[in-house]
């Protein structure tokens, strides 16, 4: 019996080990605006990311949603790191089908980088010898209208027998220029200065939409004190309480810089002095401290979500990774996905930050769906263990991020040139809080950059927003924008806040910035405020927070009801009582969540 089970172990090895024919698995048009180039060196190194099948991500999913719906017994019962790992894991059959297959190319498990649950496998090769491995042929693509380049392929193929075992390989058909969510910066000599007493000065302006008094100052120029009065946490109290934590992702060679961090502090959050935060590098990535070097976007990041929920313990992750990549003499590797490594490590943290804001983005349509949603699914894991997942919706309003929203074309890039509404990603995944942006006092949505929303064509709309969803689109005109968005699809922004005249310290001056990249840390820091209150009242973290927010989180929101999100020559959606694709359920009133996320939930 043992040789004829012998036998039949040996017989299924060599049946798996036996090369199939290829077929292709995958394959798009030449992206709008890319132009092929240049063949790159065979020597130029490409780090591919080979995913394999989670096959029980659907009971992931169900326990996500069953850990975040305050209706459901197990609300707030998160996974641990090993349940979430053991959960996603591929088969054996998977991971046994695809190191027979590197091993052909002589790549054993030293050569191997893999993810924490083994559903990812990254190798480091010479671009030819990825070549063989896809059946393909790479070249460097330049973006005719900004100059990037990019070292990629329009299509690649496997041995069919693999294909059951790998859902995508990339950087191969990705052709995203993974941007950070700004706009303009203003010069020193524009802002008014601003002292820690004109900034706690007694408010003098009533906004209806939050029945709180704001500075009048606030329109011209935000502060954390604008922020906390705006949305009711004046004399909130947050405690360092080391259960609760709050982290901001850095990409793109961004530094925050300490010495403007104390400026900051000094100006507008005193008691913070000579606080700080604990940074983590990723893949080599750096912490440039020369004054000169600090990013505008790192910076507004760090100053205000650590501002805001101070002394809550604070992260800084540094990505290593500059995408879109230039071939030189000095760069050989191509590392133009830097948020698949952050996602990474972080779910190999035993303990990651409860609060997370990510304020970059691509259009969704660059990014291939089947690696969109592996990534989705990434963020999904984070939400089953109670982290909370905020992504800036983007700039753009209806468009694309490539030129200026009122000369967009928004063209598909699925060879048929159809004129449609770009979504932007990581914000059209339905496992994380899309954030979009607010001006002025009282609130309206943005109408100098636009705040980004819409609706996904990867995703289709998750069960906790299908009331206010559809009673959104039943109260859209008959016919309006039709063939231009999907109304089948997972609907974004969820929430918003102030996006514009936000006052940082950079470089060793003030400046103003604005952009959803500003909306996004600073509803996170009010989020970790949440978290601090759940912890006093003996409860657990928020974690992923949308089923909470579209039903018994309702009320804690002010309704923006003007403005709009123009975009490829339109005036994009409006806003409009409830739930809209330009500032979701509207603006965080603080005071009114409080006391919803630390009460047994009923309807307020």
């Amino acid at each position: 019996m043992r040789v004829f089970l012998g036998l039949v172990a040996l017989a299924t090895s060599c049946a798996v080990a036996v090369p199939s024919a290829f077929k292709t698995k995958e394959e798009i048009y030449a992206p709008r605006g890319w132009v092929k180039k240049t063949r790159p060196a065979p020597d130029h190194s490409i780090a591919l990311r080979i995913g394999l099948p989670q096959p029980n991500f659907s009971l992931l999913e169900k326990q996500l949603y069953e850990v975040s719906d305050p209706d459901h017994e197990r609300y707030g019962q998160h996974l641990s790191k090993e349940e979430v790992e053991d959960l996603v894991s591929p088969h054996p059959q998977s991971l046994n089908a695809v190191d027979e297959w590197l091993a052909g190319f002589g790549l054993g498990e030293k050569d191997l980088v893999r993810s924490p649950a083994k559903d990812w496998v990254i190798i480091t090769v010479p671009v030819s010898v990825a070549e063989d491995m896809l059946d393909t042929k790479y070249h460097v693509w330049e973006h005719t209208e900004s100059g990037d380049q990019l070292v990629r392929t329009t299509s690649y193929r496997l041995p069919s027998h693999l294909h059951e075992h790998i859902e995508v390989i990339q950087p191969t058909t990705m052709f995203g220029r993974f941007k950070g969510y700004k706009s303009t910066i203003y010069n020193i000599e524009e802002i008014p200065e601003v002292t820690t007493q004109q900034a706690s000065a007694k408010a003098a302006s009533f906004n209806a939409l939050s029945g709180v008094t704001v500075d009048p100052s606030c329109n011209t120029t935000v502060t954390i004190s604008c922020l906390k009065q705006l949305y009711n946490a004046v004399g909130y109290e947050a405690s360092p309480d080391p259960r609760n934590s709050i982290g901001i992702t850095g990409y793109l060679e961004q530094f925050a810089n300490i010495q403007d961090l104390q400026s900051f502090y000094a100006e507008q959050r005193p008691d913070a002095l000579n606080s700080t935060f604990d940074f983590i590098p990723i893949k080599g990535g750096l912490n440039n401290q020369t004054l000169s070097e600090a990013g505008a976007e790192a910076n507004l990041d760090v100053q205000f979500a650590f501002g805001v929920s101070h002394p809550i313990p604070a992260t800084f992750f540094s990505t290593a990774g500059r995408p879109p990549f230039k071939p030189d003499l000095i760069t050989t590797s191509n590392t133009n996905e830097p948020y698949g490594d952050w996602v990474d490590f972080v779910l190999g943290m035993k303990n990651p930050p409860l609060t997370i804001s990510t304020s970059y983005g691509d259009d969704e349509q660059t990014v291939p769906e089947a690696y969109a949603r592996r990534v989705c699914a990434s963020f999904a894991q984070l939400g089953a263990r109670g982290v909370s997942l905020l992504f800036s919706s983007g700039d753009n309003g209806v468009g694309d991020g490539n030129s200026n929203p009122a000369t967009q074309k928004c063209i598909t890039n699925d060879g048929k040139n159809t004129t449609q509404f770009i979504p932007a990603f990581p914000a059209s995944c339905p496992y994380v809080t899309a954030v979009g942006g607010t001006a002025h006092i009282p609130e309206v949505a943005v109408s100098r950059f636009f705040s980004g929303g819409g609706f996904s064509n990867y995703f289709p709309r998750p069960l906790y927003q299908e009331i206010a969803v559809r009673k959104y689109l039943k109260n859209l005109p008959k016919g309006t924008y039709k063939g231009l968005f999907n109304p089948a699809g997972r609907a974004y922004p969820d929430v918003s806040a102030l996006s514009d005249r936000y006052r940082i310290w950079l470089s060793g001056r003030p400046v103003l910035i604005g952009g959803t990249s500003a909306s996004s840390p600073a509803v996170a820091g009010f989020v970790a405020l949440l978290n601090d209150a759940r912890f006093k009242a003996h409860k657990k973290s928020l974690g992923f927070l949308n089923p909470l927010l579209y039903t018994y989180g309702l009320p804690g929101f002010n309704d923006i009801t003007s403005g709009n999100n123009a975009g490829c020559g339109t005036t994009g959606f409006n806003a409009t009582a409830g739930w809209d694709p330009v500032t979701g359920l509207g603006t965080p009133n603080f005071f009114k969540l409080k006391s919803i996320v630390t009460s047994p939930f009923t309807i307020l």
